[in-house]
C-alpha cells in the first residue's frame, strides 16, 4: 500500500465511518485495530437510530437531525459498494403515552417537531387502535409515532463498512506504523488513554447489556417503552436494550440486570412472551464528559485527531460525524459544532 494520507486507529463505527468517507473522497487510508472490526461497543445488538425529543433545540440535536437524514443515502452507498447490508431501515418508532402529563408533553412536541423537522419527518400523537397489532399497550390509548427513527444491526453495519473498504483495498490490520494524519477512534479504551494523557477525566465508560430474541415481525416500527429500545431487525431477530451502568467490574459480563430488561420488555410488549433469547450481550459504551461526541484536533499533538464519545447515539451520528471529520482531515475545514470539540471536555 502506498503511503497513507490518513491512519485511523479504531475499527468501531466512528473509525470505520471516517475511513470510508475519507476513502470516498480519494484519500489513501489505513485502519488499525488489534481486536478487529466492531470488537467493542460497536459490536452490540440494539441499533436504535432514534432522535432526541424535538424541544429545547441546540447544536447537538441539530447535528443529530442532519445525520439521521443523511443515513439512508450513506448506508445505501456503503451497501452498493461492498455488497453487504447494514440492516438499515427508516421504519419509525412508537412510544406509549401512559398518563395525562405524558400525553400533554407529546402534543406539545408534535407542534415543535413540525417547526424543527419541517417536512423531513413527523412526530404525531395517534390512537394506538389505529396502528394494528404491533403497538405497545398504552394507558391513555394514545402513542407517539415518529417517522424519523430508523433501525440497523450494529454488527452488520460494521461488516458492511469493512466490505466497502475492502473493495478499495483497505483492510483492518492489527498493527502498523502511523502514516499521515492520525485519527484516534478507540472508544472506551481511548477515553481512558485520554484521561491519563490530560490528567483529568474527559470521558468514561457506561456498561450496557442487551438481548437478542428470535422474533420476526417484518418491517414494523421500533418501540420505546418503559425506557427500553425494542428493535425488530431485518433478519428475523429482535433486540432489546439496554442497561446503563456507571459502576461495574466486568464490562463484558451479563447478569440479572439483563434478566430484568427482558422481563420489562415482555411486560411492555406482551406478544414477546415466549420468544427464544438467542444471545445475551454486554459492552462498555464511550461517553465523553460533554455527553456529545468528542471531535477534532488533539491539543498539543500535531496531525493527531480524536473521534470518540458516541455513547448511545454513535451509529445515528456516524454519517454526519464522518463528514465533518473528513472536512477537517482532508480540507482543513472546521465544521465541528460547539459542544462537540475536544476542548469542551478539557
Amino acid at each position: 500500500m502506498a503511503m497513507a494520507d490518513v491512519t485511523v486507529r479504531g475499527a468501531g463505527i466512528f473509525g470505520l465511518s471516517i475511513a470510508w468517507t475519507c476513502a470516498r473522497r480519494g484519500a489513501k487510508v489505513q485502519v488499525i485495530d488489534p481486536f478487529g472490526p466492531g470488537a467493542g461497543a460497536s459490536g452490540g445488538l440494539v441499533g436504535a437510530l432514534a432522535p432526541h425529543v424535538p424541544e429545547n433545540w441546540n447544536p447537538k440535536k441539530q447535528f443529530q437531525l442532519e445525520s439521521l437524514l443523511m443515513a439512508q443515502a450513506f448506508w445505501e452507498t456503503v451497501e452498493a459498494e461492498g455488497g453487504v447490508s447494514a440492516g438499515y431501515g427508516r421504519t419509525g418508532r412508537l412510544q406509549p403515552l401512559n398518563d395525562a402529563r405524558a400525553l400533554e408533553l407529546a402534543r406539545q412536541r408534535e407542534a415543535s417537531a413540525a417547526q424543527l423537522w419541517k417536512d423531513a419527518a413527523e412526530w404525531r400523537v395517534v390512537p394506538a387502535a389505529d396502528l394494528g397489532p404491533w403497538v405497545p399497550p398504552s394507558a391513555t390509548g394514545m402513542v407517539v409515532h415518529d417517522t424519523l427513527s430508523a433501525r440497523m444491526h450494529p454488527r452488520r453495519a460494521c461488516a458492511a463498512l469493512v466490505a466497502a473498504l475492502a473493495v478499495r483495498d483497505i483492510t483492518v490490520v492489527a498493527e502498523a506504523p502511523d502514516q499521515g494524519k492520525v485519527v484516534h477512534a478507540k472508544g472506551h479504551a481511548g477515553l481512558l488513554e485520554l484521561n491519563e494523557r490530560f490528567g483529568k477525566t474527559v470521558g468514561s465508560g457506561v456498561k450496557g447489556q442487551a438481548a437478542l430474541l428470535r422474533f420476526h415481525e417484518g418491517a414494523v416500527p421500533q418501540l420505546y417503552a418503559d425506557g427500553l429500545h425494542i428493535i425488530p431487525h431485518a433478519d428475523g431477530t429482535l433486540a432489546i436494550g439496554s442497561t446503563s451502568e456507571r459502576e461495574f467490574t466486568d464490562g463484558q459480563a451479563t447478569d440479572m440486570q439483563l434478566d430484568d430488561v427482558i422481563e420489562r420488555a415482555c411486560a411492555a410488549v406482551p406478544v414477546l412472551h415466549g420468544a427464544e433469547v438467542i444471545e445475551r450481550w454486554a459492552g462498555v459504551r464511550p461517553r465523553a464528559k460533554s455527553r456529545a461526541p468528542m471531535l477534532g484536533a488533539w491539543p498539543g499533538r500535531e496531525d493527531h485527531y480524536i473521534a470518540n464519545g458516541g455513547f448511545k447515539i454513535g451509529f445515528g451520528m456516524a454519517p454526519k460525524m464522518a463528514e465533518v471529520m473528513a472536512d477537517l482531515l482532508l480540507e482543513e475545514t472546521d465544521n465541528i459544532p460547539q459542544g462537540f470539540r475536544v476542548e469542551d471536555n478539557l
